[in-house]
């Protein structure tokens, strides 16, 4: 792994058990011109994951003797904002919510889908904006390079589809915005799940931008879908 820190290409941690996805995932990703680490389980994993500052982590949901849930809490505990997409076989509400309460970022479905996947590593590992680049909407600023909000003073970490989301609602304000909308223009491919996934996601944004009992910025229009406005 010597060649890792002088390697110019986004470096993408695989954590995964199974030896035949390893060397299919690893193989589509070395083609797509990424360079590409394993790591066996979670211990290992969060180690890498650490040492190597890597672009991307991708981890199954199921990893011998451990979660990957369980991986990407610890991530998050340390102080680790890189990208984490979890590998999933079951899309329920609690799957989602168990994604997003581990600070994951995404989560792709299983069975593994070459095209599907490579597509959604490129959503997450495309060229951040420019430095000076903001949106604002009342008193909330979303820092495109930064993928941060702000809000009276205080940074509001995002994941990447916690960003992603409030970044469309942010660019278009004031406009009533479908579910269908919101899962063709956020979710960016194609989206096997039913589109309760965005109740989920709109609750944790509220959640987080909400926190210090500030006014509800983005609201739901029943039967509808959302708009960010003021009440």
């Amino acid at each position: 792994m010597s060649n890792v820190a002088f390697d110019r290409s986004p470096c993408v941690l695989l954590v995964e058990t199974d030896e035949v996805l390893v060397q299919r995932v690893s193989l589509d990703l070395r083609e797509a011109g990424y360079t590409t680490v394993v790591a066996p389980d979670s211990t290992s994993g969060f180690h890498q994951a650490c040492e190597l500052q890597p672009a991307l982590v991708v981890v199954d949901r199921v990893l011998t003797g451990d979660s990957g849930l369980k991986l990407c809490t610890q991530l998050r505990n340390a102080g680790s904002r890189v990208p984490v997409l979890l590998l999933m076989a079951r899309d329920t509400v609690e799957d989602r919510v168990a994604c997003l309460e581990s600070g994951a970022d995404d989560y792709f479905l299983k069975p593994y889908r070459t095209d599907a996947f490579l597509q959604l590593v490129r959503l997450y590992l495309q060229p951040e904006a420019g430095a000076n680049e903001q949106l604002r909407f009342s008193d909330l600023v979303l820092d495109l390079a930064t993928r941060r909000a702000m809000r009276n003073g205080r940074t509001i970490d995002l994941t990447m589809k916690e960003f992603e989301l409030l970044k469309y609602m942010m660019s278009h304000p004031r406009e009533v915005l479908t579910r269908e909308q919101i899962l063709e223009n956020v979710w960016g491919y194609e989206f096997m799940g039913e589109s309760n996934v965005i109740e989920v996601y709109i609750r944790y944004l509220r959640l987080k931008i909400e926190e210090e009992g500030e006014k509800r910025l983005i609201q739901t229009v029943r039967g509808v879908g959302y708009v960010l406005r003021e009440a």
